[in-house]
């Protein structure tokens, strides 16, 4: 198996990737900006990792030298929730949401470019937008145009590297065990309300969607790209 290179490793859902990848046998590289927790996390799962910061254009290079010649996928799993009204929203906030969310994935992708496309078969790209670009929320003006402009990439990268890359995008919900759930969901009846807004009745969890990028990496998944799916509990269409 080819390596699978993973920034934000050892998020929320990083963490639950990392270690569904690692059960298959991938050979794994981690991505991150706190050094003592991902050397840690690294080492439990057998990975290499590079210490970087997606908001300085030259971590980008560092890490494609430092992952190897020849990848089997890329995943960026980083990402920001800034949640204000928009006369709240400053400058600075949509910039850095931008930054985070859909700049860094597109220079991600272009610094590892020619190690995706070496070999035989195909490589695989998983990008993480949000239920917020196709259902409109209160607050998410920023993160809904950074996360919109991701799922922008997803198909324009889809066009340009088919055959020999596949790039697919998933759009998760609110999920249980992340920062925005344990910022807005602190009372019981909070969560209970928002897992009711969803047609499945629960939250997601960061395996949810760990399991749908498993599948995007994986050869079952060989005839798609450019997909944007909603692993969101039915909240987007229901």
């Amino acid at each position: 198996m080819k390596k699978i290179l993973i920034y934000g490793g050892n998020g929320s859902v990083g963490k639950a990737i990392v270690s569904k990848l690692h059960e298959k046998g991938y050979p794994l590289h981690l991505v991150g900006r706190n050094e003592e927790e991902l050397s840690k996390f690294a080492k439990e799962f057998d990975a290499s990792y590079t210490i970087a910061d997606v908001t300085d254009p030259e971590s980008f290079k560092r890490v494609a030298l430092e992952t190897g010649k020849e990848l089997g996928g890329l995943v960026y799993a980083v990402g920001t929730i800034n949640l204000k009204s928009i006369r709240r929203l400053e400058y600075n906030d949509y910039i850095n949401d931008f930054r985070i969310n859909a700049l860094g994935a597109a220079l991600a992708i272009k610094a590892s470019l020619s190690a995706l496309k070496k070999g035989d078969g195909q490589s695989s790209i998983i990008l993480y937008s949000s239920v917020a670009v196709r259902r409109g929320f209160p607050l998410h003006a920023s993160v809904g145009m950074a996360k919109g402009a991701v799922e922008g990439l997803v198909v324009s990268l889809a066009a340009e590297l088919a055959p020999s890359v596949r790039v697919n995008g998933i759009a998760p919900s609110i999920l249980d065990k992340s920062q925005l759930s344990a910022d807005l969901l602190k009372s019981n009846e909070n969560r209970e309300k928002t897992s009711k807004s969803h047609a499945l009745q629960r939250l997601g969890t960061p395996e949810d969607i760990a399991a749908m990028t498993l599948f995007l990496l994986s050869d079952e998944s060989s005839w798609m790209t450019g997909q944007i799916i909603g692993v969101d509990g039915g909240r987007s269409t229901l």
